[in-house]
């Protein structure tokens, strides 16, 4: 009989469900498969567009495991990568050197350096329950960015994504079960997880704000932070509402 584990079994839990998540190693071996040659063609065409000054610096916020932020090292640029998840940052690590560095650090809470952009990429904003804490957020990249610096989130456009939720679906890894439920409630987009492994189940959660452009507009108005230029994909291309898989928003 299975021995089900249950993670998401307290308020406190429920609300800070990323730490928990992004600490275990089945986070990871869920998304082993993302594609590195999406995401560099989009730091390709990001990097060129902001043309950046040689040699600059950028920070990514909420790095995960590095991969924006190693391809950005190779391309000649400074970077320092930011997460939450301890685990996210000791893998990260490996790839360290003189000109890429990692560091545990919570996205709401202040950083002393400033850079010539920073980068907020993949889904990585509207984790938390309180819009105090996406505003605290927001000032955090603000106050990183140097004079002339810009800011970059890179979300999922929320009308794109609900019309095409999957409610359901399994998927089979390395040995490991992961049973996957969509639906979305109390305006945020949610993901549940069941993991069975061997002869243990563990049940997760991940829960994203359903934030549209209007409400990021708003949000960046209260912070002083003025929007320049919207991309719907990572080929920078014109956003549409209902079309574009992607909301790239482009910000001083």
């Amino acid at each position: 009989m299975n021995s089900i584990l249950m993670i998401m079994n307290s308020p406190q839990a429920e609300a800070n469900w990323f730490e928990s998540w992004f600490n275990t190693p089945y986070y990871h071996i869920l998304y082993k498969d993302r594609d590195d040659s999406e995401a560099q063609l989009f730091m390709d065409n990001l990097t060129h567009y902001l043309n950046l000054p040689e040699n600059g610096s950028i920070l990514d916020l909420a790095c995960g495991k590095g991969r924006h932020a190693v391809y950005l090292n190779q391309l000649g640029y400074q970077v320092t990568g930011m997460d939450i998840s301890e685990n996210s940052i000791a893998h990260a690590s490996q790839y360290a050197n003189e000109s890429l560095q990692f560091k545990v650090h919570d996205m709401r809470e202040p950083i002393t350096e400033q850079f010539d952009a920073v980068f907020n990429l993949f889904t990585s904003f509207g984790y938390f329950d309180e819009t105090a804490d996406n505003i605290k957020a927001l000032h955090v990249i603000k106050n990183s960015l140097s004079e002339y610096g810009f800011g970059v989130i890179d979300f999922l456009n929320a009308s794109y994504v609900i019309a095409n939720l999957v409610p359901e679906e399994t998927k089979h890894i390395d040995g490991i079960t992961f049973n996957i439920k969509r639906y979305v409630e109390h305006k945020k987009i949610i993901k549940e997880i069941e993991v069975i492994d061997n002869d243990k189940t563990f049940l997760f959660k991940e829960k994203v704000s359903a934030l549209y452009l209007e409400d990021f507009e708003k949000m960046m108005e209260q912070c002083g932070i003025y929007m320049l230029d919207i991309f719907g994909d990572y080929k920078l291309k014109k956003f549409y509402k209902n079309e574009s898989e992607r909301l790239i928003m482009i910000f001083k």
